[in-house]
């Protein structure tokens, strides 16, 4: 019989402490993004804070705080706790113009797994609370079965939309190099697959503008293929921002 202790009460009950936070995260292997931003909460096994950008849920990313030694599970004496969390949810906030991502993370440990080293844009999800007080994460499953979660947090619905857009592909000082008009086969708030005949690699950056939606997003490539039609695909995930698909969903 497990018997919960104050002290480990404690460390589970979530504290609204707004200190700093780092967070970094891969959007390809060798390429990264950092924002510090402040916390909402944390305890022991997670912590929740707002992002400028989203972030997937099932993605790895790590997190460097000021915390207190009672809520760390290692480096006690280290001015910086630096700590591997996965993504469990990532909800859109909007205030006025102001478009914000509320981020929930799990704490998973010191070092990531070792499958995220060959594709950091690999997805995960939680099996396991291990005796080290952290989440024991496994690759996630092509199609996750999500029915028992809010819908916030499931993966986002795909629409099969063809939307007009224009689609540029950037190098890598964000210049656009090619540029086309073009139709979705599908859309989601995090991403899209896109008819086109842009000569583009998995990995590289895109950017899709929606004159119908007001809207500019950057995007990667995260798989090419030719449909039975064909015709060839990009499929794009969206980074910077979501696209609004409020008329639609």
């Amino acid at each position: 019989m497990n018997v919960t202790t104050e002290q480990d009460a404690r460390r589970i009950r979530r504290i609204n402490l707004p200190l700093p936070i780092r967070v970094e995260h891969s959007v390809a292997k060798g390429n990264s993004l950092n924002e510090i931003t402040r916390l909402i909460d944390v305890s022991a096994f997670g912590a929740g804070f707002n992002l400028q950008h989203p972030i997937k849920r099932g993605r790895l990313l790590q997190m460097t705080i000021p915390l207190s030694r009672q809520l760390r599970n290692y480096d006690y004496l280290e001015p910086q706790y630096k700590v591997w969390g996965i993504v469990r949810h990532c909800i859109p906030i909007r205030k006025d113009k102001d478009e914000k991502y509320a981020i929930g993370t799990a704490f998973i440990g010191k070092v990531p797994p070792k499958s995220y080293g060959e594709n950091p844009a690999k997805l995960y999800e939680i099996s396991h609370r291990e005796e080290t007080n952290f989440w024991h994460v496994v690759e996630a499953p092509a199609v996750p079965d999500e029915s028992n979660l809010p819908k916030a947090d499931r993966r986002h619905t795909r629409h099969q939309i063809p939307m007009g857009i224009t689609l540029e592909l950037l190098d890598d000082n964000g210049s656009s190099v090619a540029k086309e008009s073009t139709v979705t086969e599908n859309i989601s708030l995090g991403g899209a697959s896109v008819f086109t005949g842009l000569n583009a690699d998995v990995g590289a950056f895109i950017r899709l503008t929606s004159e119908q939606y007001k809207v500019i997003i950057t995007a990667i490539v995260r798989n090419k293929r030719n449909g039975k039609d064909g015709l060839p695909r990009l499929h794009i995930e969206f980074f910077d921002r979501y696209f609004p698909l409020e008329g639609i969903e």
